[in-house]
């Protein structure tokens, strides 16, 4: 068996050759720690606040499509790359300081008009399949799905849209003067994905 000399300095076989003390090598380990959560929380910042947002529907002005307490996932970053689509629904800021969320309906330089169920782009009947089952609901059972007064045929500015919620009588949407045009620059995104309830969890179709 090897003696050794008492007086002499010994490192163990496990750090033998590494150069590396224990301590040194576990503040190396926590440094890495330390960065990779940085950059995982830079990461979730940047997704948060730049590429998506967490949406909770409040109100019924988009049944029966979207009902409230629902929890959406909205695009922040697609309409930085490409305007507002007709169908497409849209999440924007209101005069009064709260978000909304609504369907696109006219798009700027077009005409739009509501009489009570139907609505007109540039003269031509808007098909609306999004809200096909409700609309032959009502009409089923004799009655008009859009109950609010109609809305003169008027041109869209350009840089604005104009939007409706699909629970055409209970909703506070473009017909409103106090809302009016959506301008561009109050959009926050588009609503891309329903994750709550489990039940409903699914892409939000714009059709």
């Amino acid at each position: 068996m090897e003696s050794r000399d008492p007086d002499q300095s010994y490192i163990d076989g496990a750090e033998a050759g590494t150069g590396k003390t224990p301590s040194k090598t576990a503040k190396n380990e926590t440094w890495e720690w330390i960065k990779a959560l940085a950059i995982a929380g830079v990461l979730v910042f940047v997704i948060r606040y730049f590429v998506f947002a967490p949406f909770i529907v409040e109100g019924p002005s988009m049944e029966p499509n979207f009902y409230t307490n629902e929890r959406l996932i909205v695009n922040k970053i697609l309409y930085d790359i490409r305007p507002p689509k007709r169908g497409e629904v849209v999440v924007f800021h209101a005069p009064e300081g709260k978000d909304y969320i609504k369907r696109v309906i006219a798009l700027p330089g077009e005409t739009v008009k509501v009489e009570g169920d139907n609505v007109y782009i540039n003269g031509q009947l808007m098909e609306q399949t999004f809200l096909k089952a409700a609309l032959d609901k009502a009409a089923k059972e004799g009655r008009p799905w859009n109950t609010l007064a109609n809305y003169k045929e008027t041109k869209v500015p350009e840089g604005t849209i104009f939007a409706m919620g699909d629970n055409r009588s209970n909703s506070k949407d473009s017909r409103d003067p106090t809302v009016g045009f959506v301008p561009y620059k109050e959009i926050v995104g588009r609503a891309d994905l329903i994750f709550w309830p489990v039940n409903k969890m699914g892409l939000v179709h714009f059709k």
